[in-house]
């Protein structure tokens, strides 16, 4: 294999990792007041990764983000969705008991316009919060072994 990208490459990537993954995580913060969502934040996370696994090369970026930490992370997303999803069992199955509740994702919300608080969605910040570290942990472990599996020989 090749020495891999130029040192400008390597750093541009990891300049640039930084905004990707805040971006991302203003998709999921802002999902349930703007187009986005847990979904396509995980997703723009998932590419900082890509960005870095092109740059470095699949050797320096296993030594450094292993599978198993992202093979936690998903089944911690998915078992706070789950969590989230069963909490309001007592009412219905994804039952919002946060709205209204007055707590950190329970604000009331006034009549007439509203000018996008954060704190106004009782669950669904949280399962936005839940899918994107889902989405994320899950696409980023996708390519980490797509790549991985890519650069074996096939001994033909």
């Amino acid at each position: 294999m090749s020495e891999g990208m130029s040192k400008i490459v390597k750093t541009v990537a990891c300049i640039m990792a930084v905004p990707i993954i805040t971006f991302g995580l203003y998709v999921i913060v802002h999902g349930h007041l703007t187009p986005g969502g847990g979904f396509p934040g995980g997703a723009i996370i998932a590419t900082a990764v890509a960005l870095l696994l092109v740059a470095f090369g699949g050797e320096v970026v296993l030594k450094n983000l292993h599978t198993a930490s992202f093979s936690l992370l998903e089944g911690v997303g998915l078992i706070l969705f789950i969590t989230m999803a069963l909490q309001g069992l007592s009412s219905t199955f994804f039952h919002n008991f946060l709205a209204n509740s007055g707590g950190l994702f329970g604000s009331h919300v006034p009549f007439g316009p509203n000018l996008g608080c954060l704190n106004t969605g009782g669950v669904i910040p949280v399962m936005n919060l839940a899918v994107g570290l889902e989405v994320s942990a899950a696409l980023s472990l996708i390519v980490l072994l797509m790549f991985t599996g890519s650069t074996e020989d096939d001994g033909g």
